[in-house]
């Protein structure tokens, strides 16, 4: 993932947030406090699942899942529960975090 600055409507810069290989993310959601939580696969089993990183990029946690996690999202009442499409399944967890609201 790279991270680039807005700077009158233009991409500027332009740093590594966080390096996938191997593998490649997909799907991309923010929870509250401000963390990336990504879907993560296609570089062996050890890497299916969702990979979440602070701010900072700092890796905080990986969830691992039998199959690719192409796409993922918040839901639930309370916006803690993590739902996660693999290749051939639907994946839900609870998780100790609540998804940034769209506005």
């Amino acid at each position: 993932i790279i991270v680039f600055d807005v700077v009158n409507n233009a991409l500027r810069g332009g740093k590594v947030f966080a390096d996938f290989k191997p593998g490649f993310t997909d799907g991309i959601r923010c929870d509250t406090e401000g963390n990336v939580w990504c879907g993560w696969g296609w570089g062996g089993v050890d890497t299916n699942g969702v990979r979440v990183h602070a701010p900072n990029g700092d890796l905080l946690a990986f969830l691992h899942t039998p199959e690719v996690v192409a796409n993922l999202c918040f839901g639930g009442t309370k916006r803690n529960r993590l739902f996660m499409t693999g290749s051939t399944s639907i994946y839900a967890l609870y998780v100790n975090a609540v998804g940034a609201a769209l506005s």
